[in-house]
């Protein structure tokens, strides 16, 4: 018997320890061939090229770091080592890490991400929120020593003050700042303000991949609050840019496109107060020459006016009469013992004639007077502006009973019909 001669198990063991001494951190290129995310966690696969494949496994933990998934037929980098099960003598590539092939695994978790919440409606723009216009409570999820958290209330301050501010304090990059940040999200559409702005400062894309998780996503999608993205500089377009119902370039953007600026409102203001009081002095004026025209037509209709112009249309008469007499006494008395008894006759009859004239002046001043138009004893009943009759006064009723002299407000304490 050959003493080169061994066993299978141990020819497995040479194998794996030759391979897996040879093929440490090694980086291989290929096509994903065929996938699966196992329920363990783990993640099986195998990739290829055109001549030939190999299968691979990423165990867990390290599949949890990961930012985005394979697919199949998808281009990748991964890097580890080759490992051998020796009960079977298989060997395969046990993965570390996986990267796309010619660009960055960011890039490509983002866009992932990005085509899924579309897909499920997120980006919807019928589904956003309108902001207030007017904002009394605002809420901040950021971190509280931030220097975004500083720039917003400093804006805050010179916008508008009277606005009430609550500060959700909570990591916003880093190891579990995903979960804080969701958790936060979801306490502050509790609190019953008209916003909620989240956010940070600006950073590298592994400072502020926090809001590209879908985590984020969820919550604030999840959130009856309006919300505002405002992550990092202009130039910085996340996925909960997108999901919020406002995004905002910067933090201190958000608070100047949603806060009123106060300085303006004032001058606003102001010019809405001018406006006004020139509307009321013109108003005033219209209202005084109205009544000035109303007194005048009043006083030319009046009675008084009408039995003063009678009085002097009367003396003028009596006037007149008197130099009509004199004048015909002066001429009869030359005549006066011919003409005395025609005169006598004649004077009788002006007389007679004239005291008609003052008694139909009068009936007519008398039949024109307002105080004679009403019976002694009786008034009209006024309720709520209206001439009523009294049978519509109902107990407790307010009302005002109403002569050419006097005006009496009344109130009903007792009711009863006369029969």
């Amino acid at each position: 018997m050959s003493q080169s001669m061994m066993s299978v198990s141990s020819l497995n063991t040479k194998i794996k320890s030759l391979l897996e001494a040879t093929f440490m951190h090694t980086l291989v290129e290929g096509e994903v061939a065929s996938v699966t995310y196992h329920t363990s966690g783990h993640l099986y696969f195998s990739i290829k090229d055109d001549k030939s494949s190999i299968k691979c496994v990423m165990w867990r933990s390290s599949v949890s770091r990961m930012k985005f998934r394979i697919e199949k037929g998808m281009h990748i980098v991964v890097e580890g080592s080759v490992s051998v099960y020796t009960p079977r003598g298989e060997y395969q590539f046990q993965t570390v890490k996986i990267e796309p092939y010619g660009e960055g695994a960011l890039a490509l978790a983002f866009e992932q991400l990005k085509e899924k919440l579309k897909t499920k409606g997120y980006f919807d723009a019928q589904r956003k929120k309108s902001i207030p216009k007017h904002i009394k409570k605002i809420v901040l999820v950021t971190a509280k020593q931030s220097a975004a958290l500083h720039d917003m209330l400093k804006i805050i301050e010179k916008r508008w003050a009277l606005v009430e501010v609550v500060i959700v304090d909570t990591l916003v990059q880093g190891e579990g700042a995903v979960a804080q940040i969701a958790k936060s999200l979801k306490y502050a559409d509790i609190l019953d303000a008209d916003v909620v702005v989240v956010g940070r400062g600006g950073g590298s894309i592994e400072d502020l991949w926090a809001f590209n998780e879908e985590k984020v996503a969820d919550a604030i999608f999840e959130m009856q609050t309006p919300v505002v993205s405002a992550v990092g500089h202009e130039v910085d377009v996340l996925i909960s840019d997108y999901v919020a119902d406002l995004r905002a370039p910067t933090p201190s953007a958000a608070m100047e496109m949603i806060l009123p600026d106060s300085t303006e409102l004032l001058y606003s203001l102001d010019e809405m107060i001018q406006r006004f009081e020139h509307h009321i002095k013109q108003k005033l004026f219209d209202v005084d020459r109205q009544l000035k025209h109303h007194e005048e037509m009043l006083s030319r209709s009046s009675p008084y006016r009408q039995l003063n112009e009678i009085q002097i249309r009367s003396k003028t008469l009596l006037n007149e009469f008197d130099r009509v007499m004199k004048s015909k006494i002066s001429h009869l008395e030359l005549q006066l013992p011919v003409l005395s008894q025609a005169f006598q006759k004649n004077i009788s009859f002006v007389i007679k004639q004239k005291e008609q004239t003052l008694k139909h002046l009068n009936n007519a001043f008398l039949m024109n007077d307002p105080k004679g138009k009403v019976k002694k004893g009786w008034v009209e009943i006024s309720y709520h502006g209206e001439k009523v009759e009294l049978e519509k006064i109902n107990m407790n009723d307010e009302f005002y009973v109403v002569d050419p002299k006097v005006k009496i407000k009344v109130k009903a304490l007792e009711k009863k019909k006369i029969d």
